[in-house]
């Protein structure tokens, strides 16, 4: 049995991970490369179905079917007829059939021709032989065509255009189209009165239009003309444009296919480094593993890699803050703890009442010390996620100073006088209103710790164009010159000598320094004696963004 630790079960998934991505094509490639192509090809077959286009020559091709008819039925009208047996005008063979082929000759459309009784009496493709036989005549197809078999291209076409809604609902074609008298629905109208037309489609997938045009002399129906012609005109001209368009489609679909790879590979290898450098921030690394290569993207990736930058600085200082913080926690408990156990262990010696009595007010006071340090040690680490939340309104920083300035002369607890000055009634600042209170109270109140008996803490506030500044200075000796640099610096601490050790835990001005930073201002601590000022004492001036 094999048993894996958190650790090694991070380093398992982060070895799999990187392996998941390096896939020849990417899922968001191919989405890309799907919507862009589905589009494209929907298009298309929009394009190639033609039925308006198909539609409008159809209706030409009838038309002109029509207008033969009408020629043809007026010419035997008047001269392939005679005078029957009955007495009654009727069509007469002999005479209308070489007139119905002098007809048809300028036109490639078949004509037979019906008497009154829907029996055929001449057809365009027929001729009488010598010894009374029939011969059919048609078109040979070229050499060519006959010579060369259909293509997989062509068969494959024709069964797609057989599989459109247009052809699949046509009634077939046949030869002769039924046993009645007249062989078509159209020529038994026609034997009525009515012209009519038909469109078919014949074996070979082709359209057939058919019309058919009474033969009329002084309202009497001699009989009918039927024109039919085939379609393969109107299906090469289809065939043609669909074609055309399909040339399109490949080259757009080509120039398609191209442009998704192209936004694919500017798209998903970038937010592949991404989330590898994602990965990476999960691996130990004593260097900052920033995103580079994004320089010069002015796009949302570039914001992207720009911002994951930001954060991975933001992470890493973070962590080394908790790290030191962290060190320093250690080190600043550590003392009354030591102070603690020997005084613990050492009363445990002792019997002298007295010296226990000592003992125990050392033991009192490292607890409370300790009890202080822990308070203020949870108030600083929960300071930046609480900054972060608190959402941050318009203030007047006058008045919040001169409310605050008030509170203590009410309260009567210092006997130390507070001046507040200001040129103007009004600066307004964004902040959080007690985050700032507590940042000035905490400069004020380690300012009455040194200030003299006799001495004032004067408040200033002043403004320039981008900044509120308000300065805060005291009486007292001043900031030890080498204390400067670290008088932010966490637990450490200045007191006067008067002051019991170990009533201050050194965070309340580091404490004050990060709100200050938060609210994107800045904390400086500086000597009066050091800038030229008549008097001494400290100086802290605090700067935030002006609104």
């Amino acid at each position: 049995m094999a048993f894996f630790s958190p650790r090694n079960l991070m380093q398992k998934k982060s070895h799999s991970t990187p392996s998941a991505r390096t896939r020849l094509v990417s899922p968001l490639t191919r989405r890309i490369l799907s919507v862009n192509v589905l589009a494209l090809a929907i298009l298309a077959a929009g394009s190639l179905y033609l039925a308006k286009y198909e539609t409008n020559l159809i209706d030409a091709e009838r038309q002109t079917l029509r207008n033969q008819g009408e020629i043809f039925a007026e010419a035997l009208g008047q001269g392939g007829w005679r005078i029957g047996s009955s007495g009654a005008s009727e069509l007469y063979p002999s005479r209308a059939a070489p007139m119905l082929r002098r007809l048809v000759s300028v036109t490639s459309a078949r004509v037979r021709l019906y008497d009154s009784e829907g029996n055929l009496l001449a057809d365009s493709r027929q001729l009488l032989g010598s010894d009374g036989g029939i011969v059919d005549i048609s078109d040979l197809p070229p050499p060519q065509d006959r010579m060369d078999e259909k293509s997989l291209q062509e068969v494959l076409y024709e069964k797609l255009v057989l599989s459109l809604p247009s052809r699949s609902s046509l009634a077939p074609y046949t030869e002769p189209f039924d046993g009645e008298a007249g062989g078509y629905p159209e020529v038994r109208k026609a034997l009525l009165g009515i012209g009519s037309d038909a469109l078919r489609i014949s074996a070979d997938g082709h359209l057939v239009l058919t019309s058919a045009v009474p033969v009329q002399r002084f309202k009497k129906i001699l009989g009918v003309v039927l024109l039919s012609s085939s379609g393969k005109t109107i299906d090469e001209a289809i065939k043609e444009v669909r074609l055309d368009i399909l040339k399109v489609f490949a080259g757009a679909l080509a120039i398609t296919i191209l442009l998704s790879f192209y936004l694919a590979r500017s798209i998903v290898r970038p937010l592949r480094v991404l989330a590898m450098a994602a990965t990476r921030l999960k691996m130990p690394s004593e260097e900052v593993p920033l995103i580079s290569g994004f320089e010069n993207r002015n796009d949302e990736i570039g914001e992207l890699a720009t911002d994951l930058n930001v954060m991975t600085r933001a992470l890493y200082e973070r962590l080394d803050a908790i790290e030191c913080f962290a060190a320093d926690v250690a080190h600043e408990i550590k003392n009354p703890l030591t102070s603690l156990r020997s005084a613990v262990e050492t009363a445990a010696r002792i019997k002298d009442t007295n010296q226990q009595k000592k003992l125990m007010e050392i033991i009192q006071e490292d607890v409370l010390r300790l009890d202080r340090l822990i308070s203020d040690i949870s108030a600083a680490s929960r300071l930046d996620t609480a900054l972060s939340r608190e959402k941050k309104v318009r203030l007047d920083i006058t008045l919040l100073l001169r409310g605050l300035v008030n509170n203590y002369w009410d309260s009567g607890e210092n006997a130390v006088p507070i001046v507040l000055e200001s040129a103007e009634p009004h600066f307004f600042i964004l902040g959080e209103r007690g985050r700032l209170i507590q940042v000035f109270d905490n400069i004020i109140m380690n300012a009455f710790s040194f200030v003299k008996t006799n001495g004032q803490i004067t408040i200033g506030v002043r403004s320039n164009e981008r900044w509120v500044e308000v300065i805060i200075e005291d009486d007292g000796p001043g900031i030890p010159s080498g204390s400067l640099s670290r008088i932010f610096d966490r637990f450490y601490t200045e007191r006067p000598d008067s002051e019991k050790f170990g009533t201050h835990s050194g965070l309340g001005l580091s404490i004050s320094k990060q709100i200050v930073l938060a609210h994107g201002g800045e904390i400086i601590a500086e000597n009066r004696a050091d800038l030229d000022t008549d008097g001494q004492g400290a100086r802290f001036t605090v700067r935030l963004p002006q609104v």
